[in-house]
C-alpha cells in the first residue's frame, strides 16, 4: 500500500467512526460501535471497514444490518469530511476482535482470583 493509500485510510477510519456516532437509527445508536481497521484500494474506488460491535450477537447483527442500511449516507458524509471527489464504496466486515480480547481478559482476571496464575 502506498503512502498516499495508507494516509487516506487511516483518514476514512477516523471519519467514519465520527459519522457512525451521529447515526440515529435505533439498531445503531444505543451500542458502543468501533471501527477497528480501514483499507482503501488504490484506485479509491472501494474501503473495507472492519467494525466491530459490543453487545449480545442480536445485537451485532441488528447493528451490521443499520450500518449497511446507511452505508449511502456514511459514503457521502465521509468522502465529504475527507475531501474526496469520488466516494468509495464502503464494505462493511463484522470484526469481533475486542469482544474476543474483552474475553480473554475476563478469563485472565478469573484465572487470577483462583490463584492459578
Amino acid at each position: 500500500m502506498s503512502q498516499r493509500t495508507e494516509r487516506i485510510s487511516e483518514e476514512f477510519q477516523k471519519a467514519l467512526a465520527e459519522c457512525i456516532r451521529t447515526l440515529k437509527d435505533p439498531r445503531v445508536r444505543d451500542l458502543m460501535i468501533s471501527v477497528t481497521r480501514c483499507e482503501v484500494t488504490g484506485d479509491l474506488r472501494y474501503a473495507k471497514a472492519y467494525i466491530s460491535v459490543f453487545g449480545s450477537e442480536q445485537q451485532k447483527k441488528d447493528a451490521m444490518r443499520g450500518l449497511k442500511s446507511a452505508s449511502g449516507y456514511l459514503r457521502r458524509e465521509v468522502a465529504a469530511k475527507i475531501r474526496l471527489r469520488y466516494a468509495p464504496e464502503i464494505v462493511l466486515i463484522e470484526d469481533d476482535s475486542i469482544g474476543h480480547g474483552a474475553h480473554i481478559n475476563q478469563l485472565l482476571n478469573d484465572l487470577e482470583r483462583e490463584g492459578k496464575l
